[in-house]
């Protein structure tokens, strides 16, 4: 693998960053015999966009699932490195995952409404988390009562992203949160990606090379369950350092 750039690596080859929001940390990831991700190091920068990119299958939404233990009831999964978060490794006795998770949100590539009411899907989790208060919704601020099943699914999507702001996380990460959206309701995800930074750090996993451009600050690049190369965005899609990364940006392999 090779080393991440002094922009993406805080304290291990650059002063960048005194601490990531996430470190990772020599991490390989697999379910039974199947080896998924291999010595992963991967720091996080705090208060960034980091897009995760790759051709389907190399491991990107297994680490991202990584992130906050989503893997974990998955049969056979195991993980071997670090994970830390806050200094502290994530895998550690008494980890709190209720806490871990709404400290490190979740939305999904597909809108994931509980069947409830819309305004009942936002605070949903705040209660759960005892955080219960007035939100504002935007489009649908007259349709609070309404079921979530009546809306587009663009806007489905953007009531799961504000269901995941609503208990505050430190960390939002979004696995192909917009693939299947149209181009507007795409744009406004994007934009409202762009304002949250950087008072949320944020990890997307995307396949939209294009969209990752727009977005991210931080881009790592993973192959066949390798971390390739991770740097400033512009680099490493304007002069990365591997063959591979050039192969894959340029639309030659993936």
């Amino acid at each position: 693998m090779t080393e991440v750039s002094s922009v993406a690596t805080g304290g291990r080859t650059g002063t960048l960053l005194d601490r990531p929001a996430i470190d990772v940390r020599g991490v390989s990831v697999g379910f039974g015999a199947k080896t998924v991700l291999s010595d992963i190091d991967l720091p996080i920068e705090a208060g960034t966009i980091t897009a995760l990119i790759g051709p389907t299958g190399c491991g990107k939404s297994t680490l991202l699932r990584s992130l906050n233990r989503m893997n974990d009831k998955v049969r056979g999964y195991w993980r071997q490195g670090r994970i830390e978060f806050d200094g502290r490794d994530i895998a550690e006795a008494g980890t709190d995952l209720l806490t871990l998770r709404r400290r490190v949100g979740m939305v999904f590539q597909r809108p994931n409404p509980f069947p409830m009411s819309i305004r009942d899907n936002v605070v949903a989790g705040v209660r759960a988390h005892r955080m219960a208060r007035s939100n504002e919704f935007g489009a649908v601020a007259e349709r609070l009562h309404d079921s979530p099943f009546r809306l587009s699914g663009g806007q489905q999507q953007l009531l799961c992203l504000a269901r995941a702001l609503a208990v505050e996380p430190e960390v939002l990460l979004l696995d192909e949160p917009t693939s299947s959206l149209d181009p507007v309701t795409t744009e406004i995800v994007e934009d409202l990606l762009r304002q949250l930074a950087p008072r949320i750090t944020i990890v997307i996993v995307t396949h939209n090379l294009a969209q990752a451009r727009r977005v991210a600050k931080i881009t790592a690049f993973l192959y066949n369950g390798r971390l390739v190369e991770a740097g400033d965005t512009e680099k490493i899609f304007e002069s990365p350092d591997e063959p591979e990364t050039v192969s894959y940006v340029s639309g030659r392999i993936g």
